[in-house]
């Protein structure tokens, strides 16, 4: 059973005549959940549930909490989320919709992912939200579809909240003799852990999370994304809150597509022209997209 779906790579003329290059933009927010989430969470249960487990437990800010509700409900298997405090009302009410329990736990992402850990048995596994090679693993396949579609990037750009769409990305590109063309990883001010890590030249954990881009909000990626970021040519970026925004905004107005402000943090690269390439350059933007972004969480 195919839980995630194979999801549009479209050209994007509006963007390429504004940065002066050839944008590709692989559309995650087609998936029925609407984030890339649905790639890995749905391949981590299906391989679980092949094994037998009788039920799946979670902890997510949003979109990895609802794809793992969805691949449950396909799976016709239990799942229990635990969302801190400030997940959304329209991230829990996207969580029931699914048939999943909805459990209200802590004020940060951590302390909700520790009550999760704490529900986990042998049948009822634990799937986390960004660090498992599994999820990388499924996270993979979207750059397998860009290459079956003829496109070979030069570059790509993405937005980075614990890990896991660098990390499969990353895995996806190496796959295909890729792993030398650069990676921009682009997160918030208030969220841009990967950003201090690399500059700290180590791990670090943010002593708090900020800003409107709440599924970003990991206080330190996993290790498997800094490995990755200091292995492979990963250029990080940081952009603010109202940088993100503008560019969800944009993108609205260019392709008709809705996307949360953690999507607008990549979009913005372009938008605001922060990077430049070649004119026959091939750049690769993953829409990751947003499970619970409304137009009001936008436009304010």
């Amino acid at each position: 059973m195919d839980i995630a779906i194979r999801t549009p790579l479209i050209h994007s003329l509006p963007l390429s005549q504004h940065c002066g290059a050839h944008v590709w933009l692989k559309m995650e927010s087609s998936q029925p959940t609407g984030s890339f989430k649905l790639r890995s969470a749905g391949h981590v249960c299906r391989h679980y549930a092949e094994k037998g487990a009788k039920g799946f437990i979670s902890s997510s800010g949003g979109n990895a909490g609802i794809a793992v509700a969805h691949s449950g409900r396909r799976l016709g298997l239990p799942v229990t989320v635990v969302v801190p405090e400030t997940t959304s009302a329209r991230a829990r009410e996207l969580i029931e919709q699914e048939g999943a329990r909805l459990i209200v736990h802590g004020k940060i992402w951590s302390e909700a992912n520790d009550y999760a850990l704490s529900l986990a048995t042998e049948e009822q596994i634990y799937v986390h939200p960004f660090d498992h090679p599994l999820l990388w693993e499924g996270i993979s396949t979207l750059v397998d579809e860009v290459i079956s579609e003829g496109v070979r990037p030069d570059a790509v750009i993405l937005s980075v909240g614990g890990g896991s769409l660098l990390s499969g990305i990353a895995k996806g590109l190496e796959n295909h003799q890729l792993s030398h063309i650069p990676i921009y990883a682009v997160e918030t001010e208030g969220t841009a852990s990967l950003n201090a890590s690399l500059n700290a030249g180590q791990l670090v954990r943010l002593d708090k999370v900020s800003g409107i881009a709440t599924t970003l909000a990991a206080s330190q990626v996993c290790e498997n994304v800094f490995n990755v970021a200091t292995r492979l040519d990963v250029r990080s970026r940081v952009v603010s809150d109202d940088e993100a925004l503008r560019a969800s905004r944009r993108f609205l107005d260019d392709h008709r597509v809705l996307t949360e402000p953690a999507c607008g943090v990549s979009l913005s690269l372009l938008y605001d022209r922060k990077v430049t390439f070649n004119p026959d350059a091939n750049v690769l933007v993953i829409v990751c997209g947003g499970a619970s972004v409304t137009l009001a969480g936008i436009t304010g």
